[in-house]
């Protein structure tokens, strides 16, 4: 009786793993073209160049004020030369500090921008995964994944996009990189 029990959970188990869908999709064609992305990626660069223009303003403060130290220097006396070299130094500082700060403020806020759209894309790949059945769905532009074998998945890409109203004839723009 064991024996029996024993060779027909053999006979069971392969048929189990083989009963088992897969299928993939690729988030760099359903991203682009959602519109929270294309928004997203609006308010990023209207920020940025809020940031550029600062930035470029405070530059050219200091090189005004370089430029007049430059022309003025050999006719100050040193305590006063001293003090408008300590002045641009600090507002060298001031300027590398706040593109420092500029940079970061632009990671957190892009962070903070694809969240909900990274949210969105995974709840649509549970549903489609509840209801198609599959045993997992891999992302194929993940580069942790050593290897999917496309032909014993199946492509749900389309279907990703048909549960997020995207349009399946849109051609995704390329995705902005994170801001480094």
């Amino acid at each position: 009786m064991f024996k029996k029990i024993a060779l027909l959970l053999l006979l069971i188990a392969p048929m189990s793993v083989f009963a088992q869908k897969f299928a993939h999709f690729k988030s760099m064609d359903i991203i682009p073209v959602m519109p929270e992305y294309t928004k997203a990626q609006t308010d990023i660069q209207a920020m940025q160049k809020q940031y550029e223009d600062e930035i470029k303003r405070a530059s050219d403060e200091f090189n005004k004020k370089y430029a007049e130290y430059q022309k003025e220097q050999k006719t100050l006396p040193q305590n006063i030369q001293e003090r408008r070299q300590k002045e641009l130094q600090e507002l060298s500082e001031k300027g590398m500090q706040f593109q420092q700060d500029a940079q970061q403020q632009l990671q957190k806020a892009y962070g903070e921008m694809m969240e909900p759209i990274y949210k969105k894309l995974e709840d649509a790949v549970k549903a489609i995964g509840t209801n198609g059945g599959y045993t997992y769905i891999f992302d194929l532009n993940r580069t942790d994944i050593p290897y999917i074998n496309e032909s014993m998945s199946k492509d749900v890409t389309n279907d990703i996009k048909t549960k997020l109203g995207v349009s399946l004839t849109a051609v995704p723009a390329p995705m902005a990189a994170p801001i480094q």
